[in-house]
């Protein structure tokens, strides 16, 4: 089959009966909070482009430059790596907080201290990709090589493998090449349900644990987007507060998505103070670490077995 035409489209999921997770504690909701760090692996001059990055900051989206730099782009994610990052990482140090870091190979690269605080700070690194731009067109084999220097990089730098994969650009060939590679426990590049669940469009199982863009400060940088911090912090309340009243019934996972040049501004930064602290405040939550939600899945839900006809 045309790898286009994969991985195959499922509308209907678990049908309206979604099994009970099992979460650690009893946990109505499980809340797994993903720092994206990609400042200086977006597209530019000096990494052999031709184009400069044109998305996700406080500039309006445009056409990419050609052949020419952006410096306002360019300052622009400098502030994530520079400050935002920083601050985002006082906050959940102050809290106490397990979270995810999607990072990016080269932005890791490009900052050995941010790698080196990761480290330090216990974080679950999941691969966002070797480079923070769009696979779509990217040919299979630099693909394929972009996601081994991203693992070795990871490895190098933080001191063990990334076991999750997210690109957040796709190409049609992404998920096949990730389960080639045997590293991953599970990918997240889907936007599809609540709750993790398993595909066998190549092969064998793998595991989904689905992403969100809707709860996810990208919005600030886009048209039904947050303009500032109560957009942000009304918005996570209320789907806090929808899914924790389901899950007293029927349990879900929650992912917040955060960019450190975006809601590391500080006009931003106090809406996320306020949702981990509305957060924290209630019991039956079980905040964690992306791959913790991973390995408890493959303990409670595994993949059931596959039958030949």
């Amino acid at each position: 089959m045309d790898q286009q035409q994969k991985p195959g489209r499922d509308f209907v999921g678990y049908g309206g009966r979604p099994p009970d997770p099992a979460w650690p504690g009893g946990a109505r909701l499980a809340v797994n909070l993903v720092l994206n760090y990609e400042e200086g692996a977006e597209y530019s001059l000096g990494e052999g482009d031709g184009i400069a990055e044109s998305v996700l900051s406080d500039l309006a989206a445009a056409p990419p430059i050609e052949g020419g730099r952006n410096l306002n782009i360019e300052s622009l994610y400098e502030y994530g790596s520079r400050v935002g990052f920083w601050r985002i990482l006082e906050l959940f140090r102050e809290r106490a907080l397990p979270f995810t870091v999607n990072a990016v190979g080269r932005a890791l690269e490009l900052n050995p201290r941010a790698a080196a605080a990761i480290a330090e700070a216990d974080a679950d690194v999941q691969s966002h990709g070797w480079r923070w731009i769009d696979y779509h067109a990217v040919p299979e084999d630099v693909e394929r090589e972009h996601i081994a220097q991203c693992v070795e990089t990871i490895e190098r730098l933080v001191g063990a493998p990334p076991l999750g994969w997210y690109t957040g650009r796709p190409s049609p060939n992404t998920r096949r090449l990730v389960v080639e590679h045997g590293g991953f426990l599970y990918d997240s590049d889907a936007y599809n349900d609540d709750l993790p669940y398993w595909t066998t469009d190549y092969g064998r199982p793998h595991l989904i644990l689905p992403y969100s863009l809707d709860c996810n400060d990208s919005r600030c940088a886009r048209n039904q987007g947050f303009d500032h911090a109560d957009d942000f912090f009304v918005f996570m309340r209320d789907v806090f507060d929808w899914l924790y009243r389901e899950g007293e019934k029927t349990p879900r996972m929650m992912s917040v998505g955060l960019h450190c040049r975006l809601i590391g501004r500080p006009g931003r930064i106090a809406g996320l103070a306020r949702f981990l602290d509305y957060l924290m405040a209630h019991d039956k939550v079980w905040i964690c670490k992306r791959l913790e939600i991973a390995r408890h899945w493959l303990e409670h839900h595994p993949p059931r077995p596959q039958h030949s006809d």
